[in-house]
């Protein structure tokens, strides 16, 4: 049985909102330190056109999607799907994957990992990199600590609409 103090609500006027790049906004919701290694949640929130992120896979955690409305692209190893509003994904770890909205679309998607990976410094990182605070650099040298993988995929970068 679950004790109240184990309970983690975030009230959606309290959540810290980033700008990870133009037309990309990242809500942090809860890290692995508020659930005790758990989950970590975030919703990402993308414009017509975002970037969104590049191909990269993660060996300690599986990483959900949840569409909650617009069309997302998420390359899933060497295939492209496209998630819409109530569609569901889970990518194990190891899985290479990448996600941006779908050509002339929006995006708006709740992300779960579990378990938890204490994600919302990386995220910060993102949003200081955006502003120009901080470089790519940083982004490169910090993929073991926050276990982000980056690769090249053909699949990803020939994607129609791109």
């Amino acid at each position: 049985m679950s004790n109240a103090h184990d309970v983690v609500l975030v009230r959606a006027a309290d959540a810290e909102v980033l700008a990870d790049a133009p037309g990309s906004l990242i809500t942090l919701l809860a890290d692995s330190a508020q659930t005790g290694g758990k989950v970590t949640s975030n919703r990402a929130t993308f414009e017509k056109g975002a970037i969104g992120a590049p191909p990269h896979f993660h060996t300690r955690a599986t990483e959900f999607f949840f569409g909650l409305d617009g069309q997302l692209d998420v390359l899933v190893g060497d295939r492209i799907e496209t998630l819409g509003r109530g569609d569901f994904l889970a990518v194990p770890p190891g899985t290479p994957h990448a996600f941006a909205p779908a050509a002339d679309s929006t995006a708006d998607v709740l992300v779960v990992f579990t378990p938890g990976m204490d994600r919302f410094d990386y995220y910060r990182l993102l949003d200081r990199v955006n502003k120009g605070e901080a470089s790519v650099q940083e982004i490169r040298e910090s993929g073991q600590h926050f276990d982000n993988h980056y690769f090249e995929s053909p699949v990803w970068a020939g994607r129609a609409g791109r």
